[in-house]
């Protein structure tokens, strides 16, 4: 089984292909990566911080230390070039089943369904 981008989703930017950051080398937002198994319906959400080196050293401040785990770090907004990332990530997550499939996945964002087994959290 292969893992395959259905589409993406940002509730910070309305339409991610058209958006313009208002500091293009300074910007960051949550991007959902809708994700799901390549030859069957369905899709699950992975969640990913993209953001650019500047947005980061804002963030950081003097003092602090920032886990840089689900980031994904670029030096400008390029919707297309995003995607291509994405999707190239993709070709190494492949597996028997969803369930392994999902774990290579959720190493690029929050799986939604991080935590649970066996029905719990």
């Amino acid at each position: 089984m292969d893992a395959k981008l259905k589409r993406l989703h940002s509730p910070d930017i309305y339409n991610l292909e058209n958006y313009h950051p208002e500091f293009p080398d300074s910007f960051g937002f949550l991007l959902q990566a809708m994700i799901g198994p390549a030859d069957e319906e369905g899709e699950e959400s992975f969640d990913i911080e993209v953001c650019t080196p500047k947005w980061i050293e804002k963030k950081l401040g003097s003092n602090e230390v920032i886990i840089g785990v689900h980031y994904l770090i670029v030096r400008d907004y390029n919707y297309q070039k995003i995607v291509h990332a994405i999707e190239k990530f993709l070709l190494g997550c492949s597996g028997e089943n969803w369930s392994e499939v999902s774990m290579k996945v959720s190493r690029l964002g929050l799986w939604e369904f991080e935590g649970y087994q066996n029905g719990c959290v």
